[in-house]
């Protein structure tokens, strides 16, 4: 895992456009350099969402609670290609069909490791069979369970600090699907062919 701090992410402006790039390890030091990144949720017939636990010895936020998998594209790498990489590398899960449903922008600092998460985050969705088979590697995930995004999202605003600081983000976009801007991929509040930004800013623990 602590191999990918020097791998290399894709810097952005607000309205996603790449600028340049940076290592995983630099583009989260503080004051956090933004750049893109994804966050897959993986969706079950029911609805539900599976959540992982993060590992205890991830550099940013280990033990909260986050989405299906989360990652950085290398520069240039499509989105899909680079989340289905993550997915067979975190959960051991086989390639699934994504479908970006939003752009969530935020920006935390850990307050145990002083790590900044300053990012671009495409919300990527996949529907996936309820007996999924998963592999976790323990060094990336503690644990892993089904959610139903509505009761999440309420315990999301009762205890946030159980939960990383991008999953609210995250969860609202899936229960808000993005609409096609009536201006195009130029209108205000709107990423790449319109997909709506959520560009509230975020705090330690809070969503």
């Amino acid at each position: 895992m602590t191999s990918r701090e020097g791998h290399l992410v894709e810097l952005v402006d607000g309205a996603g456009h790449a600028l340049g790039e940076d290592t995983v390890a630099a583009a989260h030091q503080p004051p956090g350099r933004l750049h893109r990144a994804f966050s897959v949720l993986l969706v079950d017939p029911d609805g539900r969402i599976l959540l992982q636990q993060r590992a205890a010895v991830k550099t940013r936020f280990p033990l909260r609670w986050a989405n299906s998998c989360c990652g950085h594209p290398l520069p240039g790498q499509p989105l899909a290609e680079a989340a289905n990489r993550r997915l067979a590398e975190e959960l051991g899960v086989a390639p699934v069909d994504l479908t970006e449903v939003g752009v969530h922008l935020y920006h935390a600092e850990d307050p145990a490791t002083g790590r900044v998460e300053f990012e671009y985050d495409h919300v990527l969705r996949a529907d996936v069979p309820a007996d999924l088979p998963t592999r976790p590697d323990p060094a990336e995930v503690a644990t892993l369970r089904w959610v139903d995004p509505h009761e999440l999202a309420a315990d999301l605003d009762a205890t946030p600090e159980a939960y990383a600081p991008w999953l609210g983000g995250v969860v609202r976009q899936l229960l808000r699907p993005a609409r096609p801007a009536a201006g195009g991929a130029g209108s205000s509040g709107a990423g790449p062919a319109g997909v709506p930004v959520d560009e509230a800013p975020e705090r330690s623990g809070g969503r």
